[in-house]
């Protein structure tokens, strides 16, 4: 098993008013292409008890079950220890959850979205605790899905962020195939995934730096956040001792015209509610300038900046983002592992920009585009 130490959770059990026992909750599942519906899902988890247990199929479990996965379960249990309200993470939990499970992880009951998982013979993952009364549902997410990513991926189109640049012709040629009934037809590329205050305000951490806390700053574009991205963000985090790490996040259009092809996969408020999830992170910038300004440093108080080993495209006006810190500063890449993973995708991605869909496996730190030591 695996135990967190940062974020929301905090690796410990909360202690309940008197000497309430804390209440242990299980959660499992693939988890494979990590994205915000299953980050959501654990935080309503969380939110039903005080300690959270996260079962984390195998490879070989899946491809029974389901087919085989895009991630690697090592990578898996890694995406899933990243989200915040995880208090620990479990390898290898089985396919179908018993009563046998609870008990063995002291489990008070599971959590799952209300949406009913099979095996293969076509039997109910839950049946087995459903009828011992140790289960509990919460909603799904609406509007995403590890399908609905895949079949933009395929599609290959940028109607998942045109925004207002789309011409009304454009727009009732995507809502005519877009607003299929619950508005989860993957195949259109569309996303209707709504994003609203609340829902910000419930992944958000909502601390402010404190006296001693560094504040670390890193941009790009965390598309389809994955492996490599939260490699890079653990090794931001170990930076200082007391890390306070500010997320950039360019908007669809700034990012297209530095990735191309139809990246980005997800639009700005999904990539702001995936960052957001992960423990590493404090406070994110929805919309950030693509250009490092030395506004944005002196209102956030940013003592640290840094970026991965990828190339970093010029400005639009030809200059180089960075242009100030290095000249003050010199740079400051965290070191990454090269070979951990992002998503395979059909070919290699133009100009080696992180964050999307690159042919093989995309560095750790490609979404945190240029930095320095200030």
């Amino acid at each position: 098993m695996i135990r967190n130490g940062h974020g929301a959770a905090g690796g410990a059990e909360r202690p309940g008013p008197g000497s309430r026992r804390a209440v242990r909750v299980w959660c499992d599942g693939c988890y494979d292409m990590v994205h915000y519906g299953h980050s959501n899902q654990l935080r309503q988890a969380r939110a039903m008890g005080d300690y959270l247990i996260v079962g984390v199929h195998t490879d070989e479990e899946i491809s029974k079950h389901k087919g085989p996965p895009v991630f690697t379960q090592e990578e898996r249990y890694k995406m899933v220890q990243a989200i915040k309200w995880v208090d620990e993470v479990v390898p290898a939990a089985p396919y179908v959850t018993t009563l046998e499970t609870l008990d063995k992880y002291s489990c008070d009951f599971c959590v799952h979205g209300n949406d009913i998982t099979l095996t293969v013979d076509g039997r109910d993952t839950y049946e087995e605790v459903k009828q011992a009364g140790r289960y509990r549902e919460c909603k799904r997410t609406q509007g995403v899905s590890t399908t609905d990513l895949v079949g933009r991926m395929l599609l290959v189109t940028k109607a998942h962020h045109r925004g207002q640049e789309m011409t009304s012709e454009c727009r009732e040629y995507a809502d005519s195939f877009g607003k299929c009934p619950g508005g989860r037809n993957p195949w259109t590329g569309v996303s209707q995934f709504l994003q609203t205050s609340q829902k910000i305000i419930q992944f958000a951490s909502g601390k402010e730096p404190q006296p001693g806390d560094t504040v670390i700053y890193v941009a790009g574009a965390f598309d389809l956040f994955h492996i490599g991205h939260v490699d890079f963000l653990e090794k931001v985090h170990s930076l200082a001792e007391r890390p306070y790490v500010i997320a950039g996040l360019h908007f669809d259009q700034e990012v297209n015209q530095y990735k191309g092809k139809n990246y980005p996969i997800m639009n700005l408020h999904e990539r702001t509610l995936s960052v957001l999830a992960c423990r590493y992170v404090s406070e994110v910038v929805i919309g950030a300038p693509y250009a490092v300004t030395a506004e944005l440093l002196d209102h956030f108080k940013v003592e640290l900046v840094c970026h991965g080993k990828t190339e970093i495209v010029p400005d639009k006006d030809g200059s180089d983002p960075y242009q100030r810190e290095r000249s003050h500063h010199g740079p400051h890449r965290p070191a990454h592992h090269q070979e951990q993973a992002g998503v395979r995708g059909p070919e290699p991605e133009e100009g080696g920009q992180g964050a999307g869909l690159p042919g093989g496996r995309e560095a750790a730190g490609d979404t945190a585009r240029g930095g320095a030591r200030l």
